[in-house]
């Protein structure tokens, strides 16, 4: 999947992912996201070289500045972007990154779907911890219920795209949306859509029938 990536995990994410600190479904998605974004995958692994040059520090004394010319580094991206190494390569046919193929021992059409209603379908995804992830599966003009956030939801988009209020998201973006918002994702017309959803507390759900249905879906 190569297309042009516009909108991009945050800095804190990036420097928690490289830390180890986040949920094992955030780290997915993340991990996803790396896989097809060159900008964010860069800018993470100048966060492993800042990791990895404080944990030499204990041992040895750091020159002067290292830290100080480190971040510049990752504040200009150019550096950083050009010393990356380049994704292992995806197979000519495959539809999902890499990540996301191990946790479900295969390819997009090896994907379990459970029907949510209107014709969306999700597929949860085993992981550990309090967050959830799960593929979704938009048909083309559905929109999901308007609903808000209880906590952070990352939508990680692999086919297809959505609007919402706040803008267009294709291939390989990444929407974060936390507690302050609250939207209505509309798939756009002409494909179906197909996220990677994690959350890491319930959706808040404006009409009735979504908040009924909520606990059986587990969102």
């Amino acid at each position: 999947m190569k297309t042009e990536i516009t909108h991009h995990l945050t800095p804190q994410l990036l420097m928690a992912y490289s830390a180890g600190t986040l949920p094992e479904a955030f780290d997915l998605i993340v991990a996803s996201h790396l896989s097809l974004c060159d900008a964010c995958r860069a800018e993470a692994e100048s966060y492993d070289a800042v990791g990895g040059a404080l944990m030499e520090g204990e041992t040895s004394e750091m020159s002067a500045g290292s830290l100080e010319a480190t971040l510049r580094m990752i504040r200009e991206g150019g550096a950083a972007e050009a010393d990356a190494p380049c994704a292992a390569a995806p197979p000519a046919t495959a539809e999902l990154p890499r990540p996301i193929r191990d946790y479900i021992g295969g390819d997009l059409a090896d994907v379990r779907w459970q029907g949510m209603g209107m014709g969306v379908r999700q597929a949860i995804l085993p992981v550990d911890g309090p967050a959830t992830a799960r593929l979704l599966h938009i048909p083309a003009g559905a929109e999901v219920p308007d609903h808000g956030h209880k906590g952070t939801e990352l939508t990680l988009v692999l086919k297809g795209a959505f609007r919402d209020e706040d803008g267009r998201f294709g291939p390989g973006d990444v929407e974060v949306a936390d507690e302050a918002v609250e939207h209505t994702p509309v798939a756009e017309a002409g494909e179906d859509c197909i996220c990677l959803a994690v959350t890491d507390a319930p959706l808040r759900f404006a009409g009735l029938m979504p908040r009924l249905a909520q606990p059986f879906l587990k969102i």
